[in-house]
């Protein structure tokens, strides 16, 4: 598992149609834009060794033509001057597409679809990607690099997706309302 994790916003509204329209309508100038909210989500003390672009699998990589986390990494690695090391990390097997899966279900489907190379050995390393869901895709790929001998792996996001459950307040339940809003309904 990652030991800390950073993403930009929600997945949700403007940044989840500015995700879709570059990761799935092939957008690719909005690398740019996006990197610049990569990098306002990782706090300024951070220090690492090098950028690990979350990997696809080749047939992904073929059918969509482009790895939507290398193009937000390489933005990350312009302004932190920290090197790309494509090659720290690869998916070794193809996975089920995890939308629709539990957060069960996405373990079981990522678990041991990563390789680390022995190079990660000691050093620190930022793990790129554009969306995290239940943080099981980011988690596999963090424990191959840690089982490599990695020291520590920040996970980065543009965004998250926020499953906590929304406490609906009905207009008639008082009890939960500021007594101004209670009085004014009278």
């Amino acid at each position: 598992m990652f030991d800390a994790a950073y993403s930009f916003g929600l997945y949700e509204d403007e940044l989840r149609q500015l995700i879709h329209l570059f990761k799935y309508a092939g957008v690719q100038t909005l690398a740019r834009p996006l990197g610049k909210l990569l990098i306002a989500a990782l706090p300024r003390e951070s220090r690492f060794d090098a950028i690990v672009p979350m990997p696809l699998h080749w047939t992904k990589a073929w059918r969509r033509g482009f790895n939507q986390s290398e193009l937000l990494a390489r933005e990350v690695s312009r302004f932190w001057n920290v090197p790309i090391r494509k090659r720290y990390v690869r998916r070794v097997r193809a996975t089920a597409v995890q939308a629709g899966l539990t957060s069960a279900e996405r373990r079981v489907n990522v678990k041991n679809a990563f390789s680390a190379s022995s190079d990660v050995a000691g050093k620190r390393i930022l793990l790129v990607d554009d969306v995290m869901t239940t943080g099981a895709t980011g988690g596999a790929c963090a424990a191959a690099l840690k089982k490599a001998g990695a020291a520590h792996v920040a996970f980065l996001t543009l965004a998250r997706v926020d499953r906590r459950p929304v406490a609906a307040v009905s207009h008639t339940d008082s009890a939960f309302l500021p007594e101004s809003i209670v009085l004014g309904s009278q």
